[in-house]
């Protein structure tokens, strides 16, 4: 049997999967001081191998462990000294868990990216102190019977937080800072590739920022040029990936996914190009889900040699797509990239943070179920 090659899956999932009930309640009983850590972490053991086990019995190629150890999916980069005043905040991700006040497919407050309204100091010149995704791929791959993916975080998402006048004392600027955060960057995936990790994904939420006018507005604000970081941005992501032959690459972008809600929107027309024939990563994942994400036009500038992860089952809602409408869909984007280039997923995970989307478990299954349906159908 042929091996599987991981760069033309016409299937993919963004990485996060909807915490069932009880991890929730384990997370909760370990902020009260009524769990263990060692028992939190075997509850989380236990969650992974029947998430992992749903998914291959739904036929998935290439298996998440839901993110299930993490309470934020940006904590891929959460065990670096010097980043203490970035690490998420697991009692108020808690207290959020029952919290229905915001209000579903809504634009966050004040109606940009809270990232950019926070930016955070560093305490120290930045050192890995533990490879988190190492250890989440070790575990997952000694029960999984298909590839593992992993998640990490791009490096713009990290510099978008990042305050330079109140970092000083350890970095002249943001360049010297960017160069720490890809050292560190390569540093966990060649802890991955030396363990077989064949498939990483780095999620790049931040990329949207360029074409979102809220957004732009508070770069221009900043004194910052859009264009330079931008450029910056491709630059660092490419160098992260450099020289790691033997793994897949995928950039996924989106425009927010925390709680069923979105921050920016704004079509990729404006800095498709730049991206697309800019960055090395052979698989692209594109939120497609929604009109904010505007026309399958740009990908007219993907290359040849790259494969465009459709994402255009939504993960906000239970409302289930057809198959008869993701089929018009894929059929409306050959127009502009031939069908072999193409592959479909979710828009983004089921759930960024321990609280995840308005979403059920159920539900959740039920889209990834379609996707596989749908897959056979167009691809075979």
């Amino acid at each position: 049997m042929p091996s599987l090659d991981l760069r033309t899956l016409r299937v993919d999932q963004i990485g996060s999967l909807q915490r069932p009930s009880t991890l929730k309640a384990a997370y909760a009983r370990h902020l009260q001081g009524k769990l263990s850590v060692q028992d939190l972490h075997e509850a989380q053991d236990e969650a992974i191998l029947e998430a992992i086990t749903t998914q291959q019995a739904h036929g998935l190629p290439v298996l998440t462990d839901g993110e299930f150890r993490r309470v934020h999916f940006m904590e891929s980069f959460g065990e670096v000294a010097g980043m203490e005043q970035w690490k998420s905040k697991l009692d108020a991700v808690i207290r959020a868990l029952d919290d229905e006040a915001d209000a579903a497919n809504s634009r966050d407050i004040l109606g940009i990216d809270p990232t950019l309204r926070t930016q955070r100091s560093v305490t120290s010149r930045l050192k890995l102190m533990r490879n988190r995704p190492l250890e989440e791929f070790e575990f997952a791959q000694t029960i999984a019977s298909q590839p593992v993916k992993v998640t990490l975080l791009d490096t713009d998402r990290i510099c978008q937080g990042y305050d330079p006048e109140g970092s000083r004392n350890f970095y002249a600027d943001t360049s010297a800072f960017l160069d720490d955060v890809v050292s560190i960057e390569r540093e966990m995936v060649k802890g991955l590739a030396d363990a077989g990790c064949k498939y990483i994904q780095m999620d790049a939420p931040s990329y949207t920022r360029y074409v979102d006018a809220a957004s732009l507005q508070v770069m221009h604000e900043r004194g910052e040029d859009p264009q330079k970081n931008l450029a910056a941005a491709i630059r660092a992501d490419n160098a992260v990936i450099e020289g790691f032959p033997k793994t897949v690459f995928g950039l996924h972008l989106c425009r927010g996914n925390r709680h069923s809600m979105w921050h920016r929107e704004g079509s990729l027309d404006a800095i498709a190009e730049q991206i697309f024939t800019g960055v090395k990563h052979q698989r692209l994942l594109i939120e497609y889900d929604t009109e904010r994400a505007g026309t399958f036009e740009p990908l007219r500038f993907v290359p040849k040699d790259k494969i465009v992860v459709l994402g255009l089952i939504t993960t906000k809602t239970g409302t289930l797509e057809t198959v008869d409408h993701l089929q018009r869909r894929i059929e409306a984007a050959t127009k502009y990239l031939p069908l072999e280039q193409l592959a479909l997923s979710p828009q983004c995970g089921f759930a960024s943070d321990l609280r995840g989307n308005l979403i059920s478990e159920e539900d959740q299954w039920r889209k990834l179920a379609l996707m596989m349906e749908t897959s056979r159908k167009v691809w075979g």
